[in-house]
């Protein structure tokens, strides 16, 4: 659909006479979807808010120095960049947390469908040669049995949970300073995602950097005209590559804000969710 009138020609040209401004030097994507909001005075503005009672928000000045953490935590535990880490985490701040923390730090972010069965986990987890796995404690038990068959597995990160067993995410990323991005190049892979497995198993699918952007302004922008003062939720969650565009990048590009809504998105939660939020875009 094209949105507020604007031609998809026209949006695609100011996008292109922008351009040198938009694409810093560093082909690092967090540069351009995270540091660059700072940089323009949009430290304050909610990046997210998480659906329902108690919802927590995330501004885009926490999550630049909240990503930022994300480097000094896989240097302790010995991640280095271009290393994978799997991400079985729901719809809640912590995810672009994680998935943009990584890339800044340049390791690569493997998000996973959070429904899943343990089979497709270890296919997946050890194909991937997963060295770091984030798991929303909701979904730890899913997962738990499995871990001793992990291959290339090192560390084990539990979101909401204290340390026990495994890491609580929450303290090992709050135990070191926040650092800036690593120089990338355009062209070289930022984040995997794996495909349903609908002809056989899963296959990873590898996205480069600069692909993030393309599809942020191709659709987006030009098609959606997603603007600043928008606020927007994604009944499709983050795990997939569609989802992945509704609620992080495309409104990310402009300085939107993203709703998330972690359970199975019902048809009753999601017009509660439309009038709470006063949602502007709902895909």
């Amino acid at each position: 659909m094209q949105r507020r009138g604007r031609s998809l020609g026209a949006a695609c040209e100011d996008r292109l006479h922008r351009e040198d401004e938009l694409n810093p030097a560093n082909g690092n994507a967090a540069a351009y979807f995270v540091d660059r909001h700072v940089e323009e005075g949009r430290a304050d503005k909610p990046a997210f808010v998480e659906c329902g009672i108690g919802g927590r928000s995330l501004t885009y000045g926490q999550l630049a120095i909240e990503a930022g953490r994300m480097a000094d935590l896989y240097r302790r535990h010995g991640i280095p960049p271009e290393a994978r880490a799997a991400m079985i985490v729901l719809d809640q701040i912590e995810f672009p947390v994680v998935f943009w923390g990584s890339i800044k730090a340049g390791v690569i972010p493997v998000p996973l469908n959070t429904l899943l069965s343990p089979d497709y986990y270890e296919i997946i987890l050890n194909d991937s040669r997963a060295r770091a796995l984030f798991v929303s404690k909701e979904l730890l038990p899913v997962v738990a049995p499995l871990l001793p068959r992990l291959k290339h597995l090192t560390s084990v990160f539990v979101i909401g949970m204290e340390a026990g067993e495994h890491l609580s995410f929450a303290d090992e990323l709050a135990a070191g300073p926040t650092g800036g991005t690593v120089e990338a190049e355009a062209d070289e892979c930022a984040f995997w995602l794996y495909s349903s497995g609908s002809t056989g198993r899963p296959k990873g699918v590898r996205h480069v950097h600069a692909s993030l952007k393309a599809t942020a302004d191709t659709f987006g922008a030009a098609v959606l005209g997603i603007r600043e003062d928008d606020t927007v939720l994604s009944a499709a969650k983050l795990f997939f590559a569609y989802g992945l565009g509704n609620a992080m990048t495309f409104p990310m590009a402009v300085g939107a804000t993203a709703a998330l809504f972690r359970n199975r998105p019902t048809p009753a939660d999601m017009f509660v969710a439309m009038a709470e939020l006063r949602l502007t875009i709902f895909y």
